[in-house]
């Protein structure tokens, strides 16, 4: 006699149990949807990424890494006015190190001007860089006689090689698809918002609520105790 009732029982159980899926797997909440949306549309109106921004802080850590080096050699070789003119004025392809310094500077006014200025999304630009810096360093190494000036000699020319391709490597491998997936989980957004506003067309405003308004303090009372003395019988 029981068995049918504990039946009906254990499926009212289950069915109930399975409705927060369903509204789960169904719901869509408008208004988170477009909080995310209006982060990755303030994330546009910033102009460039975060990640974008710390691949340009290298490159200009790449330049006045360059830059400083440079320096140092110049006061090594015995003051800066007289390496300076000796290296600059005087310039020669197999004991200067002025055209690595020269390297530098035009690695960092392609790279601002592609990735910061003009926000390219594709590689060429790095491609190209790191493309004539590794070819310039290699012919110099080859030909020049830097080796035989001292630690100088390996130090400028490993450093400019190898931030070059490290910079290769940050746009390549962190920029270009942080970007492209940041872009992806808005495309998702943006059309789960327009999927949103087709489910639920009716949601309230804040303007369609209301409070009905407060009554009097005490006059509750009042009304009750008037009615109770009119009810009393007159003797």
């Amino acid at each position: 006699m029981n068995q049918v009732p504990a039946d009906a029982e254990n499926a009212h159980s289950s069915s109930v149990e399975s409705c927060p899926s369903l509204r789960d797997v169904h719901s869509i909440n408008p208004t988170q949807l477009m909080a995310r949306i209006e982060s990755y549309e303030g994330r546009e109106k910033k102009g460039i990424s975060d990640v974008r921004r710390t691949f340009c802080l290298f490159v200009t850590f790449d330049l006045l890494f360059i830059t400083l080096l440079w320096i140092i050699e110049l006061n090594v070789k015995g003051g800066i006015e007289t390496t300076l003119e000796k290296e600059v004025l005087h310039y020669d392809y197999s004991s200067s190190y002025f055209d690595i310094f020269l390297l530098a500077v035009f690695r960092f006014k392609v790279l601002i001007l592609a990735y910061a200025m003009c926000r390219l999304r594709h590689w060429w630009a790095i491609a190209f860089t790191t493309a004539v810096t590794s070819a310039f360093l290699l012919a110099k190494v080859i030909i020049s006689q830097l080796f035989s000036q001292g630690a100088f000699g390996y130090v400028l020319p490993i450093i400019s090689f190898i931030l070059a391709w490290i910079e290769t490597w940050f746009l390549d491998f962190k920029v270009l698809p942080q970007e492209a997936e940041e872009e992806n989980r808005f495309l998702i957004a943006q059309d789960a918002s327009e999927r949103a506003a087709l489910l639920h067309p009716g949601v309230l405003s804040d303007g369609q609520f209301y409070s009905p308004p407060e009554s009097v303090a005490g006059s509750s009372d009042e009304d009750s105790e008037e009615k109770q003395d009119s009810e009393k019988p007159i003797v």
